[in-house]
């Protein structure tokens, strides 16, 4: 398990708590200072925790190397120890008690075990203080250091509780990855093996054909020549999804966006056009090419999904800080069950649809800082909502 993160914002974040639990350099000396009573005691806490940590099948299991093991660990807790009684509390102390925490999940031990083994060193430690106190000095002093040290306790805890979260969002992650590999391999079996499987036909039959006529041998070419493109158009778009550079953010005018993103060339005939944008409207904070990748998209899905004709309307309206523009069509809109999963690669509720329009532009969306919002009614429309940020200047 590999350890990816950053060691100032985790520094920053022990910072945080340091001030959330009140810990000042009063704390840090007198845990210093208290260092020096409870350091004879450590041999002794370290064998009580081992030998109790032997008593329970959970934490007795992952200690896979014997009594030499056992040992090597012993002398790791009591540097442990040492350290905390002695600091510094710096960036270097808390990135070593992170990896501390993070070997323990990698171990395999159960987070509630660590928890309960800080508690029962807390315990160890704050009675070793009671009994090393010396008689002539101030108790109240020992109740104040005694409250110092379970501070310090719990930082090292909260340490030890960002460890396990950091490590269960990496394993999310890397599960999340291979989920996404899996789909997009299995949308690209899917949506190649058709193709190849129709040349492959043409191609048998153009091998072993007697007597072909020239017609059917062209009927056969030209079909061998529809599948490579449409091989290519899947090869094509998912490159340009994997390839997305990160977004330029400038000020973008929408209106011009979208003009350059209807393909006035091979517009349906019968489907209208309605612009509702105000002349006043703001520029959108956005990468100008990445945006009219995603506006194409929406605007081709909404022409394709009234394939009877309709209404697609371009409308835009400045909220607060926000631009939203909306794609609305007339068309055959989306399921209610299919409106969740639309945005996944190779999701299409289209029949020759290859399932990375919508990916792409959420992709694109969120590179550019904004969202996509989705409404739909079966037999109604649809409508695809873009939310940007408008350019304060």
């Amino acid at each position: 398990m590999a350890l990816d993160v950053r060691v100032d914002e985790l520094f920053q974040r022990y910072q945080d708590i340091q001030k959330y639990v009140g810990w000042t350099p009063r704390d840090a000396d007198l845990v210093m200072r208290a260092g020096k009573l409870v350091e004879p005691s450590f041999a002794e806490l370290v064998d009580d925790f081992y030998r109790e940590l032997g008593e329970h099948e959970e934490t007795r299991r992952v200690i896979t190397g014997g009594e030499a093991q056992v040992q090597r660990l012993k002398l790791t807790l009591i540097a442990w120890l040492k350290e905390l009684v002695t600091g510094p509390y710096d960036l270097a102390y808390v990135e070593r008690r992170f990896r501390v925490g993070y070997r323990h999940v990698e171990i395999g031990l159960k987070q509630v075990y660590v928890e309960a083994a800080v508690s029962r060193l807390r315990k160890g430690l704050v009675q070793a203080l009671r009994l090393n106190w010396p008689a002539e000095a101030d108790p109240e002093e020992l109740a104040v250091t005694i409250q110092a040290v379970n501070s310090l306790m719990d930082l090292d805890l909260a340490i030890i509780q960002d460890a396990y979260e950091t490590a269960l969002n990496d394993r999310l992650m890397r599960v999340e990855r291979l989920a996404a590999i899996g789909r997009v391999a299995g949308g690209v079996a899917h949506e190649l093996r058709n193709p190849l499987n129709v040349m492959r036909t043409s191609v048998y039959y153009l091998q072993n054909a007697k007597n072909a006529t020239p017609e059917k041998v062209a009927e056969h070419l030209e079909r061998i020549e529809r599948q490579v493109t449409a091989s290519d158009s899947v090869i094509s778009a998912l490159s340009e999804f994997a390839k997305l550079p990160t977004a330029n953010l400038q000020a973008t005018s929408v209106l011009e966006c979208l003009r350059k993103s209807v393909p006035t060339d091979s517009w349906p005939e019968n489907v209208q056009l309605v612009w509702d944008i105000p002349d006043h409207l703001p520029c959108a904070l956005a990468d100008e090419k990445q945006l009219a990748i995603a506006f194409s998209n929406l605007i081709r899905n909404g022409c394709e999904s009234m394939s009877n004709g309709g209404t697609l309307t371009l409308s835009a309206r400045l909220v607060r800080d926000r631009i939203e523009v909306a794609v609305t069509d007339t068309g055959c809109g989306i399921k209610a069950e299919d409106l969740p999963r639309i945005r996944e690669p190779f999701r299409s509720t289209k029949a020759r649809g290859i399932g990375l329009g919508l990916a792409l532009t959420h992709a694109i969306l969120e590179k550019n800082c904004g969202t996509l919002e989705v409404t739909s009614e079966v037999d109604r429309g649809s409508t695809f909502t873009v939310v940007l940020i408008a350019d304060a200047s």
